[in-house]
């Protein structure tokens, strides 16, 4: 919203010595957020004087018309100035830029030969002055300007104003007009009001109106006002002021009828329409399209309408979409000669649906979907026609129609010291009804209630916060003390918190990066991921109201987030990544789609059983890690070649992430989509599995565009639950002793469970035991494979001798033969 000084000083008694930064303050402690001040004085510096084009001489040698005027600018001869335009003729007074002036865009005016001629100065066009884009002609002063020739025209043409670009906030509707920044301004000050509303006598109704009227829709057009001026003369020009404070507010000046419309938007907050009476046929209706109307709106576009939008019709179909944007056939025109005005107010959740559904943005949307003042209808129709009599002419009809369904106020009831409880500032009685007369509202006290009115303009004030937060505002947010509150004593990191922490670290050592995705995606990428159709994780829930209309499904796989994650780097040139994440899937209950969904009160709090229903019907959402890398894990260069990513990285992933849990994973070989069946492993916590980890098989790599070999590892945090206490490692000075042993099994025995099995016939001696080698050859048989592993045993209290050593290895190996039928390799 664009706020021009001038006009705002028509309605605030701002003192004339008022700094512009004071000013400037005052918007801000209003709430109002001031994005620029543009001063327009700044804007052209040096000789801008006023003139007057004593004659002139065509050049015709030239490709275009010249001409080569003399200027009076109040000096004892006229100066030379050549002009290209031809809008103009003698005797017009004219704004000349003399030498050593500079316009807008650092253009410096200097005495120049061209054309033949010394031009000695230069007669400007709006455009060139920073006034508007108008560039067809230059600026021709209207008679009223009485300014002699060689004045100052600055204040003539009003580069003498200081323009404030004001950022609202949807909550503050009243402030999309003059009257509500005025009103704001005039409080934060307290200097005087003048409301210009209350400067229009609003006409009586009577029984039949202009023009044939009918709403069939109260609700979503809760009042209709029309008056009417007829035999206006359609070659009137808007006055100068007018256009001035339109170009100024950011608009463009377009013709009489409509400069009217567009001024008493941006005065009053009331966007209006101005019809043809000539054009309209039969009685003007109200209504909801019906499916399938179509509507050409004045932008050229051909627009379906639906069924909830709002239109204005008349025997021929919709003319106009209601309170965004009018049709090409309700334009007024160049012949236009008798002019219906119409000041509605519109359902503002109407209003917004109906400009998100066609993607169409105007002005009056803006403002109806955020509320307006239904009380100025009358009064704007007024307003309107008396400035169209004033500079068109014409009679005015009449007839004033005024279709009024509003509903009464609804009334908001609050304790007395709600405001006090809530800022934590004591305001009494009387502070806050300053602040609610300043608002507009009519307010009650009885008790320890406060009873509130809100005022026509207000409709953002519903319920009791809305009054406290008024309340706040106009007494001043300054007075609210910043006070941090006590930070009470905590315990420190939640169980969840630490290992989360921890593996975050461990991850990030490990070569991985953190990343955050949408929990939202697209459900069509389990096809991609080859998810079986009884998969539960094609089970999803979809938002009614997506952010992004493909991706409704709430998330049950951390894994095509990191993937599609992944894959933008890879697009970027990052070869060699990895990423992990923590966060919730939502696997939904089953049966929910059966069950009615509760509709929890918002006026109170909900009981238990209220709540107890709802929490039945809640998705389970445990907490997943997951992770994602492809490319090199060891980087090749001048010590070596290096070495890809495969499974095995996988599998080392989840290993790190259940070291940094505290707890162990069984991991065996399984087949799980998306993983290839070949090289997938099943992760296991207390025989339940609780992830998978592996290389994501090649047809997911390519639907999904990422690299081949790209491994992937999934784990239900939630699953693996978290370890007791651990007793401190007791440290033995003791020697270790070391031994090989060697096991021959079938090829398909996991190592991890011959690895268990050796561990616990070894018994407590045992320190360590690791994979050091797997040999596979004819000489060992067909579907035989050789595992080699290094035994470390050491004992807390004494050295081991030879024997305990033996002894012990013998346990663990004849433990692995009962189980898997490992053969000692060389016995």
């Amino acid at each position: 919203m664009r706020v021009p000084l001038s006009w705002l000083r028509e309605y605030v008694a701002l003192p004339q010595d008022l700094p512009i930064a004071d000013l400037d303050a005052a918007f801000v402690q209003c709430g109002l957020e001031v994005d620029t001040v543009e001063d327009l004085r700044d804007n052209v510096t040096g000789p801008l004087v006023v003139g007057t084009v004593a004659s002139f001489e065509v050049l015709t040698d030239f490709k275009k018309p010249i001409r080569y005027c003399q200027v009076d600018v109040g000096e004892p001869e006229p100066r030379g100035i050549i002009c290209g335009a031809s809008n103009f003729a003698e005797g017009d007074r004219v704004v000349v830029a003399l030498p050593g002036a500079v316009l807008p865009g650092g253009f410096a005016i200097s005495a120049r030969k061209t054309y033949g001629h010394v031009s000695d100065g230069m007669i400007a066009s709006a455009r060139e002055l920073g006034l508007g884009e108008d560039h067809s002609g230059i600026m021709v002063l209207p008679d009223s300007a009485e300014a002699p020739n060689g004045a100052d025209a600055r204040p003539v043409i009003g580069l003498d104003e200081v323009i404030f670009e004001l950022e609202l906030t949807p909550d503050m509707s009243h402030c999309f007009s003059m009257r509500g920044i005025a009103r704001e301004v005039a409080h934060r000050l307290g200097v005087g009001f003048t409301d210009p509303a209350g400067l229009t006598t609003e006409p009586a109704a009577t029984a039949d109106g202009p023009h044939p009227l009918r709403v069939d829709d109260p609700l979503g057009c809760d009042r209709f006002a029309t008056r009417a001026v007829r035999g206006l003369d359609p070659a009137a020009a808007s006055p100068e002021w007018l256009r001035r404070r339109l170009i100024h507010a950011g608009m463009r000046p377009i013709s009489l009828a409509v400069d009217v419309t567009n001024y008493l938007m941006l005065e009053l907050g009331q966007p209006m329409h101005a019809w043809d009476l000539a054009t309209l046929k039969g009685t003007l209706v109200v209504r909801r399209a019906a499916a399938g109307e179509k509507l050409t709106t004045l932008d050229d576009v051909e627009r379906s309408l639906d069924a909830e939008d709002l239109v204005i019709c008349d025997d021929t179909g919709p003319l106009s979409l209601a309170g965004i944007m009018g049709g090409e056939t309700s334009e007024i025109s160049d012949s236009t000669t008798d002019v219906l005005m119409e000041a509605a107010h519109w359902d503002p959740t109407t209003m917004a649906r109906t400009g998100r559904r066609h993607r169409l943005s105007s002005e009056a949307g803006k403002r109806f979907e955020r509320g307006v003042d239904p009380a100025l209808c009358r009064v704007a129709v007024q307003r309107a026609i008396d400035l169209l009599v004033e500079y068109g002419g014409g009679t005015v009809d009449a007839s004033v129609g005024d279709i009024d369904n509003r509903r009464p106020t609804a009334t908001i009831r609050l304790a007395a010291d709600l405001p006090s409880r809530i800022a934590g500032v004591s305001y009494d009685t009387t502070r806050v009804g300053a602040a609610l007369d300043a608002c507009g509202c009519t307010w009650t006290a009885e008790a320890d209630t406060l009873t509130v009115t809100p005022p026509s303009w207000r409709p953002d004030m519903t319920d009791q916060a809305d009054v406290v937060e008024e309340v706040i505002r106009l007494d001043g947010y300054d007075k609210v003390p910043s006070v941090l509150p006590a930070a009470p004593p905590g315990r420190g990191l939640t169980p969840t918190q630490r290992r989360r922490r921890h593996i975050g670290r461990a991850l990030a050592s490990a070569g991985y990066v953190e990343t955050l995705t949408y929990p939202f995606g697209d459900p069509t990428v389990f096809d991609a991921l080859g998810l079986p159709a009884d998969d539960p994780r094609r089970q999803v829930l979809t938002l009614a109201n997506p952010i992004v209309d493909a991706e409704p499904a709430l998330r049950t796989t951390l894994i095509p987030g990191l993937l599609k994650a992944l894959k933008v780097n890879v697009d970027r040139g990052i070869r060699d990544v990895g990423l992990f994440e923590t966060g919730l899937v939502f696997n939904p209950r089953p049966g929910w789609e059966d069950q009615p969904l509760p509709q929890l009160p918002v006026d109170r709090r909900p009981t238990a059983a209220e709540l107890a229903v709802a929490d039945a019907l809640r998705p389970h959402q445990p907490q997943h890690l997951a992770t994602v890398r492809c490319g090199h894990i060891e980087s090749d260069g001048w010590w070596g070649p290096g070495r890809l990513g495969d499974w095995s990285d996988a599998i080392a992933a989840a290993r790190t992430i259940a070291s940094a849990s505290g707890v162990e994973l069984e991991v065996r070989q399984a087949q799980h989509a998306p993983w290839h069946p070949g090289r997938c492993a099943e992760l296991l916590h207390n025989d339940t599995v609780v992830g998978h980890a592996g290389e994501l098989h090649p047809s997911v790599c390519d639907a999904l565009e990422v690299p081949r070999r790209t491994c992937a590892v999934e784990i239900n945090l939630d699953a693996i639950g978290f370890p007791e206490v651990p007793p401190g490692p007791s440290i033995s000075h003791y020697p270790v002793a070391l031994i090989d042993v060697a096991v021959v099994v079938d090829a398909t025995t996991p190592a991890a469970q011959v690895a268990s099995a050796l561990s616990e016939g070894a018994g407590d001696l045992l320190e360590d035991i690791r994979l050091f080698d797997v040999f596979s050859g004819e000489q060992l048989g067909e579907n035989r494979k050789s595992l080699a592993y290094k035994l470390t045993f050491r004992a807390p209290d004494r050295t081991l001798t030879a024997d305990e050593t033996v002894e012990a290895r013998d346990r663990a190996v004849a433990l692995a033969a009962d189980r898997h039928g490992a053969v000692l390799r060389g016995a």
